[in-house]
């Protein structure tokens, strides 16, 4: 396990004992803290794009497991442009330990991990959001002991995080449903891998339009915000768009009594998603959050070897 671009890189058994890692080692953390698995070792952090949890929760990974992290502006490295990636990949291998990198195109990760003698980690790119479909995954299992079997539906637009939805749904056999607005659609090509990734697990992926048939029967509802960085171009359509798709009690009452409602942030409170639903008793969207540092902390540990 060289590098975590994608779910799909990897079997069910590989992500699941991820996740099973992620659960001891939060559950260490809670009890009496993680052992210092990775002391010694340093992450880089390269941002294109600002985060609030990203940073934070990989910073407090590392230092949890007894690493570092460094922090690199998108103005300090400049990626494919100031410098090219190739070069930035060998220079910060004779640096640092592994690199974190949260871009805009996903071919920048990819040419990353190919000029890279260290492990990189996606941290976010056009295409997918793996760290965060990990975290996703570790909640779910944390209210219903597993994905197999339970219906996940996602409600708006089939961006970067729907899509690491999709894959980690269909890659531990869970049914995923999505419903979003004509032209805002999963790419094929995403959706190709993902029903490969169903078809090996006996999983079901459905695509439609109406957000109420999407959500008749889900164990948990997933929407994100309607216009996602980089597309702030399109926000005056998008806001004319998505409205019904809005996450709201409404809504929520159509899914099973048992729901969980789940969101990645930040949140677009009174557009994607009401305050009523988002800090209701079905909400999830901080436990949710707090694990993306647990699962990340289980990425960083296979990563280096420590567990």
């Amino acid at each position: 396990m060289k590098d975590f671009i994608a779910i799909s890189d990897f079997s069910a058994l590989e992500i699941q004992s991820m996740l099973d890692l992620a659960k001891k080692l939060k559950k260490e953390y809670v009890d009496r803290g993680n052992p210092p698995l990775l002391k010694g070792k340093v992450l880089a952090m390269i941002f294109q794009k600002p985060s609030l949890r990203t940073r934070v929760s990989f910073d407090m990974a590392m230092r949890h497991l007894g690493g570092d992290a460094l922090y690199l502006s998108p103005a300090e490295i400049g990626l494919g442009k100031r410098e090219s990636i190739a070069d930035v990949a060998r220079v910060l291998s004779g640096y640092v330990d592994a690199i974190m990198a949260r871009v805009f195109e996903h071919t920048h990760v990819i040419e990353l991990a190919k000029w890279s003698s260290i492990p990189v980690i996606n941290g976010l790119s056009d295409y997918n959001h793996p760290c965060q479909g990990m975290a996703d995954a570790l909640t779910i299992q944390e209210k219903f002991g597993t994905l197999k079997g339970i219906n996940i539906s996602y409600v708006g637009d089939g961006n970067n995080v729907a899509v690491s939805l999709m894959h980690i749904s269909a890659l531990l056999g869970a049914k995923f449903s999505i419903a979003s607005p004509e032209g805002f659609e999963i790419k094929p090509f995403a959706v190709d891998v993902g029903k490969r990734l169903a078809q090996q697990s006996g999983s079901k992926i459905d695509f439609m339009r109406d957000p109420h048939q999407a959500v008749k029967g889900a164990h948990v509802i997933y929407t994100d915000t309607w216009t996602s960085m980089g597309q702030e171009e399109e926000t005056k359509i998008r806001e004319q768009v998505f409205p019904p798709y809005q996450m709201n009690a409404a809504l929520v009452s159509e899914a099973d009594p048992e729901v969980i409602v789940m969101h990645c942030l930040p949140a677009h409170r009174g557009q994607e998603i009401t305050d009523e639903v988002a800090d209701g008793p079905h909400s999830v969207l901080f436990r949710q959050a707090h694990n993306r540092l647990h699962a990340q902390k289980a990425i960083l540990a296979r990563l280096f070897g420590a567990a």
